[in-house]
């Protein structure tokens, strides 16, 4: 089917800093939170850094020719909080922001749109006091977020209007905070929460500094979202699903867009801190106003959607599901994702109901899928192209039942460096060979610009079958 989009949609790429710049050292670069957690022994697969990665902030030209040859008008990338912001407070440096400055103004002498993301996880180490209470555990790095927020848009504001604070502030929370698999490495369920709520009252400090340096700013967060869904249609798995959702999405949308943080899902955490013995409640955490800070500007919802969570009822936890994942054969990632574009539907019309109709843009959605050249040194990634063809359809989908969604962000422009998991995983349109960076455009990027010149997703092809 040949689905038509608005000639104003925004078609792009996304990456971050840490994942794809390397030359950690240049330019005064401070340390950041990565730099020091990939030094623990076997906390990263193959043993692998950000010291190299795909070299993006030298050969960042070269990443903007890809762009401008796929056709893409959208390009979503990150700044270095610890390039930027070396000592953490206490004044930016200039030559960071000189690189960004050049990067920007590429961008639109090429006709892309930017998206820059302020924290895409590189904070600097030097906010991280102790373990005890330092990074987000620590109330005044949200006030250094801000500080960090005013420096670029201040240099960058010009001419950026679109801005996104915060990467996955769930994920932040769970991974950095509560299952300590990504930096920091703090392993405490109950004190997690705590660099949750920062994470955001860092988004709302920030998105006032954004409107007052920035000329009819739009800023949003992207959010991981996982539609959670029952594996029965029982009433103890919906209540379970419903819990789930509070706990990955509710807790971090409601509060985002102005509704505060959900009851049940507060009620939740005060059970965990109880049990845990804390010591504190949310009370102590929530601070009189820090919901309406949280919540004062939300001009778009980012959407980064991967897969779903199907889960079921559990006891003798903290939390009252289990993730058990989908029944029968189903089409699968190499990571192992499930892969259920029909799911992506459902959130974006879920979103549209429940956010009072705010616009959306897909800031990321990808698969890892290992292909590499072949014998031609081209890399036919057939499978990624499926992918691609399937949530854009779904994408239409909702848009053809009112949704507004203002572009489409693929995860990722690059191969790169994904966090705990290294560098096996391979998320880019664009292969990179990471011995000598060398970029191979692969297949699937070729497709994707074919959708986003013609603004029209192809008719099937039947050689490439549909994941459903």
């Amino acid at each position: 089917m040949t689905i038509p989009f608005p000639a104003d949609f925004l078609w792009g790429a996304a990456t971050s800093a840490y994942q794809i710049e390397g030359s950690r050292t240049a330019d005064h670069t401070g340390l950041s939170v990565w730099d020091t957690f990939t030094r623990r022994p076997g906390v990263i697969e193959g043993g692998g850094d950000g010291s190299i990665a795909c070299d993006s902030y030298q050969r960042w030209r070269e990443d903007v020719s890809l762009l401008t040859t796929m056709g893409l008008n959208a390009y979503r990338f990150s700044t270095g909080w610890s390039r930027v912001m070396p000592d953490g407070t206490g004044g930016a440096n200039p030559l960071a922001l000189d690189h960004y400055d050049r990067q920007v103004d590429a961008l639109l002498e090429a006709g892309i749109t930017p998206f820059v993301t302020l924290n895409h996880w590189d904070m600097p180490q030097a906010l991280m006091t102790g373990e005890d209470d330092g990074g987000w555990l620590a109330r005044s790095t949200a006030e250094a977020f801000a500080e960090y927020a005013d420096a670029v848009t201040a240099r960058l504001g010009d001419r950026v209007s679109r801005w996104i604070t915060q990467c996955e502030p769930w994920i932040v929370q769970l991974l950095g905070y509560q299952l300590g698999l990504h930096a920091p490495g703090i392993a405490d369920v109950a004190r997690s929460v705590i660099a949750g709520h920062h994470v955001l009252l860092g988004h709302g400090l920030a998105a006032e500094v954004i409107a007052a340096n920035v000329p009819d700013p739009q800023v949003g967060v992207a959010s991981s979202l996982f539609p959670c869904v029952p594996a029965t249609d029982t009433e103890p798995d919906r209540a379970a699903a419903h819990a789930s959702d509070g706990y990955v999405n509710r807790w971090y949308l409601d509060p985002l867009a102005g509704k505060g943080y959900p009851t049940d899902t507060r009620e939740l955490w005060e059970g965990v801190l109880a049990r845990r013995g804390a010591g504190f409640t949310l009370d102590d955490v929530i601070l009189d106003g820090d919901e309406g800070i949280i919540g004062r500007r939300l001009d778009f919802i980012g959407v980064n959607y991967y897969t779903r969570r199907v889960c079921a009822a559990a006891s003798g936890g903290d939390f009252p599901w289990k993730v058990v994942g989908p029944t029968g054969d189903v089409a699968r990632s190499d990571e192992g994702w499930e892969i259920a574009p029909r799911a992506f539907t459902d959130l974006l019309l879920r979103l549209d109901r429940d956010y009072d109709h705010r616009p959306l843009v897909v800031t990321e959605n990808g698969a890892v899928f290992g292909d590499g050249p072949t014998h031609d040194g081209k890399v036919h990634d057939n499978r990624r192209i499926a992918f691609l063809r399937d949530h854009l359809e779904a994408l239409a989908e909702a848009m053809s039942q009112g949704v507004t969604v203002l572009g489409y962000l693929h995860w990722s422009l690059l191969d790169n460096f994904e966090w705990a998991l290294g560098y096996r995983p391979r998320f880019g349109l664009t292969y990179v060979d990471y011995r000598t960076g060398e970029r191979i455009p692969k297949d699937s990027a070729r497709y994707y610009g074919q959708v986003a010149r013609t603004g029209r997703i192809p008719a099937a092809d039947p050689a490439i079958p549909a994941f459903g």
